[in-house]
């Protein structure tokens, strides 16, 4: 049953599900600005959710729905509460028996809140929590990891070099791949938001990713030869039989820009088209590339899948477990295309989170 009529069947009896819901938000990684813009739309849809933001101190403070919402340009602003913390950490947060029976609907994004670690505090206290299980969001938040296993599903890829600053072979060897293709695309291994992102087309380019590589010691980043094509991205949910795709964006960036922060998030540069305008056989292999990633990964509830469209074929990039669900973001805009209201979406990913617990 389709998401859309799944919502309608339960409006109509008048059974409009009322789960007690702790949405959680924020952490310490460099994407916790768009996990509070996640929080001010996903709380419009679930007005009676209470709100947990995680600072980065570790502290969890609870604030009110307008205290959230009030809050300005999430993007480019922290976002900071002055009242007490409800609890010093998350995890003591967690141990509390209170919350035992709340469903915790996650809108972290990268660092400790998508590489499965708050998942995995989740699992050992068997709280019922939105998206992937730890595991699926460890392999898929290492971008190396991802694209070995992806791989062995026959799904093509650029070849990818880890660089690490301490390593002097590595950066000879980003030198040499630049040389031997002459466009090449440097990024974190695991962060998302297309954070730290850059391509390479000259040696001033280049200079400047050693640079920033060299900068972050503890940080280890890939190389990959640039890909030509059009990139496409696409929304993947579990339902009863199985995985289904979402309608494909597509992205276009303007001469000389990146799908980087600034563009995802503050439209410089960059056009997101949903439904993608490309031949409908290309949404056709992008959308059986993304369900075999969130298949192969072991994605649980929803993910995104990047990818490129390249001579016709598709080129993986990386799925995202725990894709942003700003008012701007991708899954988002999918789901509105292919009419799937948000209320309908976020009452399926809540039941799954409940029927996942009930079948341990």
């Amino acid at each position: 049953m389709s998401l859309n009529k799944m919502f309608a069947l339960i409006r109509d009896k008048g059974q409009t599900m009322q789960r007690k819901v702790i949405l959680l938000f924020g952490g310490e990684s460099q994407e916790r600005l768009v996990s509070v813009a996640t929080a001010q739309n996903l709380s419009r849809f679930v007005p009676n959710a209470l709100c947990w933001f995680w600072a980065p101190d570790e502290a969890v403070y609870q604030v009110d729905y307008a205290f959230l919402q009030s809050h300005k340009d999430p993007f480019k602003s922290a976002f900071e509460v002055a009242t007490p913390a409800l609890f010093d950490t998350l995890q003591t947060a967690l141990d509390c028996p209170d919350y035992r029976d709340h469903i915790f609907l996650l809108g972290l994004h990268g660092g400790r809140g998508e590489d499965g670690t708050v998942q995995k505090w989740f699992e050992d206290r068997d709280l019922m929590f939105t998206g992937s299980p730890s595991e699926a969001c460890a392999k898929a938040f290492d971008k190396v990891w991802a694209k070995r296993i992806v791989a062995q599903h026959g799904v093509k890829m650029a070849p990818t070099l880890v660089i690490r600053s301490t390593d002097e072979s590595s950066k000879r060897a980003l030198e040499t791949l630049y040389i031997s293709h002459g466009k090449i695309v440097v990024k974190p291994v695991h962060d998302g938001s297309s954070v730290g992102l850059c391509i390479i087309d000259n040696d001033h380019a280049l200079q400047a990713a050693l640079d920033m590589v060299c900068s972050q010691a503890d940080r280890p980043f890939i190389a990959e030869p640039f890909v030509p094509g059009t990139e496409l991205t696409i929304g993947v949910i579990d339902e009863e039989n199985g995985p289904r795709a979402l309608p494909c964006t597509e992205i276009r960036a303007q001469e000389g820009r990146t799908f980087d922060y600034n563009g995802k998030y503050l439209g410089l540069g960059v056009q997101e088209i949903t439904p993608a305008e490309v031949p409908s056989e290309w949404c056709k292999k992008a959308q059986e590339v993304a369900i075999a990633a969130h298949k192969a990964l072991g994605c649980i509830g929803y993910s995104r899948t990047d990818l490129i469209m390249s001579e016709g074929e598709p080129y993986f990039l990386e799925t995202n477990t725990l894709p942003g669900l700003t008012r701007a973001s991708l899954v988002p805009q999918q789901l509105a295309a292919e009419g799937t209201s948000m209320v309908a979406f976020l009452e399926h990913v809540l039941g799954m989170a409940e029927k996942h617990r009930a079948q341990k």
